[in-house]
């Protein structure tokens, strides 16, 4: 969703519609809990106000979170309605909900719309989610391992002795 200044500049003489499906799985990186992203269907339009540019979009996707007790899968769907206002001028200027204004840096000619997508869904991500319920089903069970743990139980407990106490118990088979 990278648009030429050009582009949102004619939305001065009439509204700029746009209807797009797009793949922000970039979203990740900045959060890990995110197990999967789904396509996004972001529609909307560009008009301005005076010098104000106004996007008005509505963003669509699903997100796949660990649930905060078990860790199974849990789908979050994501509607955004919003409105991202910049004010054109010698420099871009992004206006905040709050009427402050930081300076947009623009990669070229092009206003990269995608950085505002992301920041909007890292917001609608909860702090815990949790399960429905928790199915016997084998693809919906937590994971019993992942990267650097797994689950252990009692009895494995037991009958496995830590490594750093086993010339220690040779010690006590000598007598």
């Amino acid at each position: 969703m990278k648009w030429t200044i050009q582009q949102l500049k004619t939305a001065k003489h009439k509204p700029f519609i746009f209807n797009e499906k797009i793949d922000l799985s970039e979203v990740k990186k900045s959060e890990s809990n995110i197990r999967s992203i789904q396509m996004a269907t972001v529609s909307g339009r560009v008009e301005y106000v005076g010098n104000v540019l106004n996007i008005i979009y509505h963003l669509d996707t699903e997100l796949i979170l660990p649930c905060s007790r078990t860790l199974v899968d849990v789908p979050l769907k994501i509607n955004i309605s919003s409105k991202e206002q910049f004010r054109e001028g010698e420099n871009w200027y992004h206006i905040d909900e709050d009427g402050h204004e930081e300076l947009v840096e623009l990669s070229g000619v092009y206003l990269d719309f995608r950085a505002y997508l992301y920041e909007r869904i890292l917001l609608e991500i909860p702090i815990q989610i949790f399960a429905d319920e928790v199915q016997e089903d084998d693809s919906k069970k937590a994971p019993s391992e992942g990267k650097d743990w797994q689950v252990v139980t009692e009895s494995d407990r037991q009958n496995k002795m830590d490594p750093r106490l086993a010339d220690l118990a040779k010690f006590f088979e000598k007598e």
